[in-house]
């Protein structure tokens, strides 16, 4: 069984103008993982949480609803944000679509 993120008072959007996917807590930008588009690959490269908004869970709400957006969307996970690569290691669901794990390439 894998582990679901759920936290009704939050909700991720994918800004494709700010490459970026964001979460919002109520009507608050809490926090966002940057990405880069390289061909059949979502690169993550950098992630981060308002500390103001600490201890709810909204980072591991955006890591999965960003991740399984990337997957739903066809894309290859390149994980070099140390934050969604931690996401990926502890969550192996994602395993089949992430570059060093289930996808051999340089």
């Amino acid at each position: 069984m894998t582990e679901s993120v759920h936290n009704e008072d939050s909700k991720v959007v994918r800004n494709d103008g700010q490459h970026r996917y964001e979460v919002y807590y109520g009507d608050d930008l809490a926090g966002f993982a940057e990405y880069e588009e390289r061909g059949d690959e979502t690169v993550f490269v950098h992630t981060e949480v308002d500390p103001s908004f600490g201890g709810k869970g909204l980072g591991s709400v955006l890591a999965e609803r960003a991740l399984d957006d990337t997957v739903e969307r066809g894309k290859v996970i390149r994980p070099i944000c140390p934050f969604i690569r931690a996401y990926v290691d502890k969550h192996s669901k994602f395993d089949p679509h992430v570059v060093g794990k289930g996808i051999n390439r340089e």
